[in-house]
């Protein structure tokens, strides 16, 4: 008889995004461990991207309960008149109004740990009064947002039930608290809150070998180290990148760009390659992409006509993009959190085959997965040079294409074997 976990998390489908994958993934495969998800999630959630076809992975033997919650960004939206912008949106942009100004000090300083700590207090609530009639085994809550866990800590420390904690991004140690101008009395609150989780979980997991050493440092206590992955049965049948393709070279970056992931030095490097040519050549950014970098584009007469923007698409058809490249860019992070930095879309691009070329620490999480698997090399972003030079590489490779060495402790499936595992040490009585 399968036993049952609740899972506390803000991002479900029809929500887009590493955080949605990850959790979406481990529930799909939990059943043939033994354990039955029941997820929880809010009814009406404020996020950017959204992708309907992930519904269709959603078993229909899986519960899903949700409750409405109330965020603070409605209250900005009214009074700006504005198109709804999130914080992490304002503040890429270059001049800000007072009122923008207010929220983005307020997130840091007042909304503490985030914007969704008003769900809380009712989600305690309506979970205890559903543990017991659902037949609830162990919990676990995942965050960012952090106050995910203040919901199980309220809720193990009422009914002892058994918890883990999962942490996808730093807390306390977050690399945009000093751009959000954070204050010493409220970084300790955060400090404060985070110790509190860090202690009375009965297992914590993480995504990446550096958060794992920084958390073991806060809490001085073992941290697990639960990646993120890929889902074989994500690859079209037949998957060949071959198939799709239509003569030139091709880049293609998938997913975010923001203020902490900057494409510039590589859209450069791009174009000192291939401008003096007349070589067929094309940068595609597929996802939702920041105006400094559409911008930085559309004042380049050669660049506006080399690169493009076709937007967000489903999970399912990024696939079709993957098929055309010849080379994956990943552009990670260049702050403090940049050595732990590991997007849930490596996985899937090493699952392809295509090589990968990606900015970032050298010396990071990210570069020793790649070296590991043979599947690209990591080249700091101010190298310019470098990558002009690994680019020209790929282009005169006529093979363009790389081993899948060792990838299968990564598959979705092995990872949720491990939860699994960590999940059975956890009810042991």
């Amino acid at each position: 008889m399968k036993k049952r976990v609740l899972i506390i998390t803000y991002y479900w489908p029809p929500s887009a995004g590493s955080g949605v994958q990850r959790w979406l993934k481990f529930s799909k495969y939990l059943p043939e461990f033994g354990w039955e998800p029941v997820i929880y999630t809010p009814q009406n959630p404020d996020f950017d991207l959204q992708d309907e076809s992930l519904l269709e992975e959603v078993s229909d033997e899986t519960t899903v309960l949700k409750s409405t919650i109330w965020e603070p960004y409605q209250v900005l939206d009214k009074i700006r008149g504005k198109k709804k912008k999130h914080v992490a949106r304002i503040m890429e942009q270059s001049e800000k109004t007072t009122l923008e100004k207010v929220a983005i000090w307020a997130r840091a300083n007042l909304l503490i740990p985030d914007p969704r700590i008003f769900w809380v207090k009712p989600s305690v609530k309506t979970l205890l009064e559903k543990i017991e009639e659902l037949n609830i085994d162990a919990m676990i809550t995942t965050g960012p947002p952090h106050s995910m866990h203040l919901i199980g800590a309220k809720i193990h420390d009422q009914t002892g039930l058994p918890w883990i904690a999962d942490f996808r991004d730093p807390w306390s140690e977050w690399e945009l608290w000093d751009e959000l101008e954070v204050r010493p009395w409220a970084l300790k609150k955060h400090q404060s809150l985070e110790a509190d989780v860090l202690a009375n979980a009965n297992a914590v997991t993480t995504i990446s070998q550096t958060f794992k050493s920084d958390l073991e440092r806060l809490s001085g206590r073992k941290i697990e180290l639960l990646t993120n992955g890929y889902d074989p049965a994500d690859l079209p049948s037949g998957f060949s990148k071959k198939k799709f393709k239509s003569g030139g070279f091709r880049l293609v970056y998938t997913g975010i760009i923001d203020s902490i992931r900057n494409p510039i030095p590589v859209l450069r490097a791009f174009k000192n390659e291939f401008e003096p040519t007349l070589e067929d050549v094309k940068f595609t950014f597929v996802g939702q992409v920041s105006d400094v970098v559409r911008n930085f584009v559309q004042m380049d007469d050669w660049l506006s006509k080399h690169v493009e923007f076709p937007g967000y698409f489903s999970h399912e058809k990024v696939f079709e993009f993957y098929a055309r490249a010849d080379v994956l860019v990943l552009i990670l992070t260049n702050t403090k959190n940049s050595k732990g930095n590991i997007p849930g879309k490596l996985f899937e691009y090493l699952s392809t085959g295509v090589p990968i070329l990606a900015l970032g620490d050298s010396d990071g999480d990210s570069a020793k997965i790649l070296k590991d698997s043979g599947g690209g090399e990591v080249l700091a972003h101010q190298d310019e040079l470098g990558i002009q030079r690994a680019i020209r590489r790929h282009f005169l490779d006529e093979e363009k294409t790389c081993d899948k060495t060792d990838l299968e402790k990564f598959s979705r499936k092995n990872l949720t074997k491990k939860l699994a595992s960590i999940l059975d040490d956890c009810t042991i009585s």
